[in-house]
């Protein structure tokens, strides 16, 4: 699977490249600002981007406007965001265009390898993965909204839904049975009033209501 790392430290962007490597990738081009960023996907078509947030010239969010356009212009390519701090609204920002193939990281993730890893594998592959710490301040800032309705360990398995975990993984999470997890997750979309539909879509709608875009 090939993989374009966009991030201005050359020392992180060289560990970004050998752990990647390691997981399997092959990285087909490393750049360090968002226009050789744009030009790298344009030229390589590559499955997977992993973006800085933050870039030059002015060191905002040129890293997520560029993830912005990635997802319009090649919506198939994979988008992992990595962040020195929890700024959860860049996460929203992604997730509210789309929400197959997305992640939002803190960098200090990249520590533990074969967690990162086994992460960025499962966004290219079409899953969606949440720091847990963006999940936790989220959680801190919720106040009135249909959330409160949840019960602690429905707003658990919510959060782990969020970060990207299956119902196996939320039930190894929890210590629980599969059938208990089928349960909460049932009650947290009667809850949301989530309308009927497929389980996968009404679990997209659940994060994306979790995480407080429109289009929930």
């Amino acid at each position: 699977m090939r993989a374009v790392i966009a991030e201005d430290s050359v020392l992180l962007r060289v560990g970004l490249v050998k752990v990647l490597e390691m997981g399997g990738f092959q990285v087909v081009a490393e750049v360090g600002d968002a226009p050789a960023l744009l030009a790298a996907v344009e030229q390589h078509r590559p499955e997977l981007a992993l973006v800085d947030v933050r870039m030059p010239p002015a060191f905002t969010d040129e890293g997520v406007r560029a993830a912005l356009e990635i997802r319009r212009s090649r919506p198939g390519t994979a988008v992992v965001l990595l962040s020195q701090y929890v700024e959860e609204r860049y996460a929203a920002d992604l997730l509210s265009a789309d929400t197959s193939g997305v992640g939002y990281l803190l960098k200090q993730r990249v520590a533990d390898v074969t967690e990162f890893v086994e992460t960025v594998r499962r966004v290219a592959g079409g899953g969606t993965a949440l720091d847990p710490q963006v999940v936790a301040q989220l959680l801190l800032r919720r106040s009135s909204d249909p959330l409160e309705r949840l019960t602690p360990r429905e707003r658990d398995v919510l959060a782990l839904m969020a970060e990207g975990h299956s119902n196996t993984g939320i039930a190894g999470a929890l210590t629980v049975g599969e059938s208990a997890v089928a349960k909460h997750i049932n009650n947290i979309f009667a809850k949301l009033d989530l309308p009927a539909a497929d389980t996968g879509h009404r679990r997209v709608l659940a994060v994306l209501r979790f995480l407080g875009t429109s289009r929930a």
